[in-house]
């Protein structure tokens, strides 16, 4: 879900053709799988194009990967665990780290603690799909301007509902590395 709202974000600053975006799981249990029906189907009525297949990251990904996003302290945790390096640990970030509960910005790591994490709705309802794409959504000004910032260029962001709903290319790496 975030991987889609990210990339949607890009195109709307102007920012798709520098910086990559992927995403993976940290277990392989879901591997191949296309993303949650109900994932697709919040997605596809907020505007949302999405065609995720699911893949376990490996700790090799990190030498590729300028920055790393958490959904939740357990998963940065997991990732931070397996970077080969302290430098490689620190890019690994929570998304709710860049949103407005952070009240410190992107480096407000510590506080919230568990307000920092997006719930995983695989095993409730319908409703915390939604829930999911608000917080998703809600971080996602912070996120984009400091990748603005990263890659040299201001981030055009339209605002939180300003998607036009087009996904990014596909294509080889930007010149400014990948988001995972």
């Amino acid at each position: 879900m975030a991987e889609a709202v990210f990339r949607a974000r890009l195109v709307d600053a102007g920012l798709d053709a520098l910086v990559t975006v992927d995403s993976a799981g940290t277990g392989g249990w879901h591997t191949g799988d296309a993303a949650d029906p109900r994932t697709v189907a919040v997605l596809t009525a907020a505007g949302y194009a999405q065609r995720h297949r699911a893949r376990q990251f490996t700790a090799d990904w990190f030498a590729d990967r300028d920055l790393v996003i958490a959904l939740d302290r357990g998963h940065q945790r997991e990732l931070r665990a397996m970077a080969p390096s302290p430098e490689e640990a620190a890019k690994v970030r929570l998304l709710r780290s860049y949103g407005p509960e952070a009240s410190g910005g992107s480096q407000a790591y510590g506080r919230g603690g568990a307000a920092l994490d997006v719930p995983d709705p695989y095993y409730g309802g319908a409703r915390g799909f939604d829930d999911c794409l608000e917080l998703i959504e809600a971080a996602m000004p912070g996120l984009l301007a400091e990748v603005g910032d990263a890659v040299g260029e201001p981030a055009g962001v339209t605002g939180t509902d300003g998607h036009d709903g087009h996904d990014g290319p596909d294509g080889p790496d930007g010149p400014d590395g990948k988001l995972g």
